[in-house]
């Protein structure tokens, strides 16, 4: 006969195997083992935003123990959610600010940079404009306020609509340093939420100007030269990998120091020739 003691001690070995070997996974209805989904949420620039979700898409399908959840809202907003410890991956169009990086220190969050592709901007108008090209000098003066009809810059004597992103958005910060030489905004410009609402604005007004990613060019506007002092340069493939055209930037990633799991999977993915083949279809440019 077993005695007590020996009683509880089989109990509580037999306690430990059932939980030692249920911790990897867990059981459904028909009483088959599940395996543990992983997941994290990709947050921050619109620029960014159709990139991280069409690898986001493949990603999953060839993974499918996986879950990767997009949002945009633009660079100033994914930066901020990291910095926060909301998310696990920052999307932006834009480095990362000196400020940011103060308070993302000050919360123990370490912003290390992943460049995922490069874009290019494109500047547009309706194609019902004549405008073909313009200088640095002229946008410029038509994001400031300094010119205000078609006519200022070549075009016909009909009032500039201008519009912008808002002030959240990497590729508001990079226009303004690039194109604008750091000038301030007209306040009466159409702020849009996005490369999407910008696209709308511009095909629907004939005197429209807007400012996109190059991956949301469509037939429904014009993309427009631009000469930063060497000439005018279309706004192509072409001209963007070779370096002519002006207004060209990386696209960022950005963890909270090195990744690990399911994040430096998914970024090691963007960066695999797969990945690339993605990047190129949505119409940005591998790194």
């Amino acid at each position: 006969m077993i005695n007590r003691a020996k009683l509880w001690t089989i109990t509580l070995v037999l306690i430990m195997v059932v939980a030692l070997f249920g911790a990897g996974c867990t059981g459904n209805e028909n009483g088959e083992d599940e395996v543990e989904m992983e997941s994290i949420i990709v947050k921050g620039s619109d620029t960014v935003l159709p990139l991280s979700q069409a690898e986001a898409e493949i990603y999953m399908e060839n993974n499918p123990e996986t879950s990767i959840t997009v949002i945009g809202g633009g660079s100033g907003v994914g930066i901020a959610a990291l910095i926060d410890g909301e998310i696990e991956i920052a999307m932006a169009s834009r480095s990362i600010k000196e400020s940011e990086r103060e308070t993302a220190e000050t919360n123990g969050i370490n912003p290390m940079e992943h460049v995922v592709a490069w874009d290019g901007i494109a500047v547009v108008v309706n194609p019902e404009n004549t405008i073909e090209g313009l200088t640095y000098e002229q946008i410029r003066g038509i994001y400031n306020g300094t010119y205000s009809n078609w006519a200022d810059v070549g075009g016909n004597d009909m009032e500039i609509v201008v519009t912008s992103r808002d002030s959240s958005s990497g590729t508001y910060e990079y226009f303004k340093e690039e194109a604008m030489s750091e000038d301030e905004y007209r306040a009466d410009k159409l702020t849009q939420p996005s490369n999407g609402a910008i696209v709308q604005t511009v095909s629907q007004n004939e005197y429209a100007i807007g400012y996109i990613g190059f991956a949301y060019l469509d037939d429904s506007i014009k993309p427009i030269s631009l000469d930063a002092g060497e000439g005018m340069i279309e706004a192509t493939e072409a001209n963007i990998l070779g370096g002519e055209y002006p207004l060209a930037r990386p696209l960022y990633l950005y963890t909270n120091g090195e990744p690990e799991g399911l994040a430096a999977d998914f970024i090691n993915f963007i960066q695999s020739d797969e990945g690339k083949a993605i990047v190129t279809d949505v119409g940005y440019f591998p790194a």
